[in-house]
């Protein structure tokens, strides 16, 4: 069984930066798709960002295109997102999901079968 473990957020300013931390344990990390999904209060969970287990294939939500990245180093099984010029509207609990895709990213949270708790990213105005 896939253990996700993130980290990482906290409280920032607008126009910061933060890192996210998914710590995997217990399962193929390696070749599988990763992704980040947030949620905000008062609405539904949303994609972020997803990485293929193979050959790196990465997507972004339109609103986050050009601020956040995503990467993995398998060597740690840890994904990572980098996130720069934050918004108020960032504002979320963010998660880390594992899918057993692996050539292929996806945006759509039943393709994931393994979350994490989720990790608290607030950005003041």
């Amino acid at each position: 069984q896939v253990q996700l473990v993130e980290s990482g957020g906290g409280l920032v300013q607008a126009g910061d930066s933060l890192r996210l931390s998914c710590a995997a344990s217990g399962g193929t990390f390696n070749t599988n798709t990763m992704a980040w999904f947030r949620q905000a209060p008062g609405k539904e969970r949303e994609f972020v960002s997803g990485m293929s287990g193979i050959g790196g294939i990465t997507s972004y939500a339109d609103s986050v295109k050009g601020r956040f990245t995503i990467s993995r180093d398998n060597a740690k099984s840890t994904l990572y997102l980098q996130m720069g010029d934050l918004k108020p509207e960032d504002t979320a609990v963010y998660y880390c999901a594992g899918s057993r895709r692996v050539f292929t990213t996806s945006s759509s949270e039943y393709d994931y079968g393994y979350w994490g708790r989720g990790t608290q990213v607030t950005v003041s105005s």
